[in-house]
């Protein structure tokens, strides 16, 4: 059997929990989920912790929370999962996009203040790979401006940032919202899912509304009232919850979470270690303000090494790899979608699928490939995952 690029870490206790509400008869949102949010939010250091049926969903509601509409331009990143931009279309926004640094694959603040117009209505910006983004620098511009700023935290769970000489959770928010992922991929998993941490009430009153259809009686409510409770739908909402069996998996997964962290920081460790004297080879970069939860252990190729190739070679070895992370601007839906890079795509003069401002990123999703890593990886696995890629580069 090879080696995968992830698998969950997922066990008898999940099980377990999966069981207790199976024959609690309650399964969908209700109190697992509450328990789960509370539980959340004090692991992050939020005040407001709601969950949701997908970090996608989580950005699409943070969105509308903080006022974007149709017209609207929000800053963000291209070089990101596509759900990043999705969400800012879902609220007939146009996403604008800035380039990334290249060693922490996180968007760039210097590109932000050249961009923003009359139309931008918030910042999005990502935690790529679990690597915290540049916050401060990030709020500081937007605070100028008067800009929210939404944190897409779908790979960050466990990740760390110094914050006023204290080191704090990804999460906490330190923006105004931000978004989690329960993906499967990432070192918290519910099979799917998703949670929204603000620091705003008045939100977080609105992210419950909303993601149960907009119904004017939570759920909880309405199951523990002694009185008969007629509910009404007075705005439009989505079918965006998240159920019981998912989050009680989500409570054991998080307790977990502080173990899983350290193993993950000790392997991503071992692989800087082990490739510190492959030539050429970039290593990927933790400011020093900076904890990542390595959910993804992601290096650049050497020149001359082909990227497909290099996958492939290590694929017929029993390797699985991915690709560095894609870049929205260049798949086929945005060909066809609105979006910006400052200028606007018919400004710049760029062929199809390509965009000068946007370099930085296009050169990761080329010349970047991430390994694998996950909680129960063996040395004897990370060996051969090295060993594959020295001798790919070298063929």
């Amino acid at each position: 059997m090879g080696v995968p690029v992830a698998r969950p870490f997922l066990g008898d206790e999940e099980m377990a929990a999966v069981a207790e509400v199976l024959r609690s008869r309650w399964v969908t949102q209700g109190p697992q989920v509450a328990a789960f949010e509370r539980e959340f939010a004090d692991y992050v250091g939020a005040k407001h912790a709601c969950a949701v049926s997908s970090c996608t969903t989580a950005l699409h509601l943070a969105l509308r929370a903080v006022g974007v509409q149709p017209g609207d331009e929000v800053i963000t990143v291209s070089h990101s999962f596509i759900a990043t931009a999705n969400s800012i279309r879902y609220c007939g926004a146009t996403p604008v996009f800035v380039d990334i640094q290249p060693d922490t694959f996180n968007m760039d603040p210097a590109r932000i203040e050249e961009v923003i117009t009359e139309r931008t209505r918030a910042i999005l910006c990502v935690h790529q790979l679990g690597m915290p983004c540049d916050l401060k620098v990030i709020l500081d511009i937007a605070r100028r401006h008067s800009l929210p700023v939404v944190e897409d935290a779908a790979c960050a769970i466990g990740s760390e940032i110094l914050w006023g000489g204290r080191w704090e959770k990804i999460g906490k928010p330190h923006g105004d919202v931000a978004c989690f992922s329960f993906h499967p991929r990432k070192l918290l998993t519910t099979g799917d899912g998703g949670m929204i941490t603000t620091s705003n009430a008045e939100w977080d009153r609105q992210f419950r509304l909303w993601r149960q259809h907009g119904m004017s009686v939570p759920d909880t409510v309405r199951h523990g009232a002694r009185e008969v409770i007629f509910e009404s739908y007075p705005q439009l909402g989505y079918n965006y919850r998240l159920t019981d069996i998912q989050a009680a998996i989500g409570r054991v997964q998080l307790r977990r979470i502080p173990e899983v962290v350290a193993r993950r920081r000790q392997q991503a460790q071992r692989y800087r270690d082990l490739l510190s004297d492959m030539p050429g080879l970039g290593l990927p970069a933790e400011p020093e303000w900076a904890r990542s939860n390595w959910q993804s252990f992601c290096v650049r190729l050497p020149e001359g090494c082909d990227q497909r190739r290099v996958m492939q070679a290590m694929l017929d070895a029993g390797i699985s790899t991915r690709r560095g992370v894609m870049c929205a601007h260049r798949e086929p839906a945005y060909a066809q979608e609105p979006w910006s890079c400052g200028t606007g795509p018919g400004d710049c003069d760029c062929p199809p699928g390509t965009c000068a401002r946007l370099r930085e990123s296009e050169r990761a999703q080329d010349r970047a490939i991430i390994l694998p890593l996950f909680h129960e990886m063996t040395e004897a696995e990370q060996d051969a995952v090295v060993a594959a890629l020295r001798e790919a580069c070298a063929a």
